[in-house]
């Protein structure tokens, strides 16, 4: 299963937005440095409403979600690549995870002590992002001097190695994270065996007050015209940058909406003025930022999400189920959800056509749903 960690410097909601995530309680959070120190793990089930509405469709017993990992990293300090905080622990639970939820603090409260004194999310973005490229800046060094005894010895493995690194250490000497720079389809897949911190697909969480989250949103994270100007400085940051998103999140309040019942949640987030609630905009962020899709099945029996890659095609979608599936493949019966819903039952989508028979090479899209045929 792939994770994602969520980072960020001390105080700034870290542990709370993954109680709020994991609905559970089971990370600590307090008003000092390092209340985290070993990761707390949490799988988090994807928010999605096509699953009760094809449940209905096909009167089915059971729903079964796509999930994900959620890791609650400790706070990372300015010198963690130095080894500051504990940095050089909390560094290597970022190198395991996939991708990264870097939560900002965009409130006031003086109640909460803030590591820097003051409020500034591009300065602690800043902060973050220079420890991670510190820290590969560290490791491709020690990782290129290695490897000069077998480029004088004409290695081919060595030298491409060696070329990419020499790329990269620019980029990286100028601050710049890994992810930013420009790679061929070949040179990346060298890079991958290098692990670095900030290569990892990004996105923000701009954690902003409970009196700050109705103006601060105007659709999934965006801050409307009166919102917070931590938030839009951090959106801006986010695209011009890292070319990647940030969601609007009020840790507090998703906090508190753990012990409430579905109905009673949506009646308090209606009561702030919010449509819905910033974790479920959060989760489907991450899991796409992950390169994930999901296609569906149903039946009777069960509705179910399935989670595939982004770009995969039918007999390794078939192979999520089973690998017998993926190695007897034949074809994949395939409708779209919006299809299938408009229509109102797969003998009309016959019908009309929508439901298709597709082949080996067919790239299976987020909301098929499908039926496979195979013969082992």
């Amino acid at each position: 299963m792939l994770s994602a960690g969520i980072v960020g410097l001390p105080n700034v909601g870290k542990s709370t937005l993954f109680n709020a995530v994991t609905r559970t309680r089971k990370a600590q959070a307090a008003n000092y440095p390092f209340c985290t120190i070993d990761p707390n793990l949490g799988v988090v089930t994807v928010p999605d409403p096509r699953l009760e509405t094809l449940a209905k469709l096909s009167h089915s017993q059971k729903i079964i979600p796509a999930a994900i990992e959620f890791v609650d990293i400790a706070g990372l300090v300015k010198g963690a690549s130095a080894g500051e905080g504990l940095g050089n622990q909390f560094l290597s639970h970022i190198r395991e995870v996939n991708a990264i939820v870097q939560v900002v603090r965009c409130f006031e409260n003086p109640d909460i002590h803030h590591v820097s004194g003051t409020i500034d999310p591009i300065r602690d973005i800043e902060v973050i992002n220079t420890e991670l490229v510190l820290a590969d800046l560290g490791s491709l060094q020690k990782r290129h001097d290695r490897l000069q005894k077998e480029v004088r010895a004409g290695s081919k493995s060595a030298k491409a190695e060696a070329a990419v690194i020499d790329k990269l250490l620019p980029h990286l000497d100028a601050g710049k994270p890994a992810i930013t720079f420009e790679l061929t389809p070949e040179e990346k897949v060298i890079a991958r065996e290098f692990f670095l911190l900030s290569s990892k697909p990004t996105l923000f969480a701009c954690n902003v007050a409970e009196a700050d989250l109705a103006t601060s949103v105007s659709g999934i994270g965006d801050a409307g015209p009166s919102g917070n100007q931590y938030v839009r400085a951090v959106q801006d940051y986010a695209r011009n940058h890292f070319a990647t998103e940030a969601v609007v999140i009020s840790a507090q309040i998703e906090s508190e909406l753990v012990d409430l019942s579905e109905a009673e949640a949506q009646e308090y987030l209606r009561d702030l003025g919010v449509e819905g609630s910033g974790v479920g905009a959060l989760i489907r962020a991450v899991y796409h930022l992950l390169g994930l899709r999901t296609y569906l099945t149903t039946g009777e029996k069960e509705t179910r999400a399935w989670t595939i890659h982004a770009g995969d095609k039918a007999p390794a979608a078939a192979g999520v189920i089973h690998s017998d599936f993926e190695r007897g493949f034949i074809a994949a019966e395939t409708v779209h959800f919006g299809d299938l819903v408009a229509l109102g039952s797969f003998a009309k989508a016959r019908e009309s056509g929508k439901l298709r028979i597709e082949g080996k090479e067919y790239v299976v899209k987020d909301g098929d749903v499908v039926e496979f045929r195979f013969n082992v």
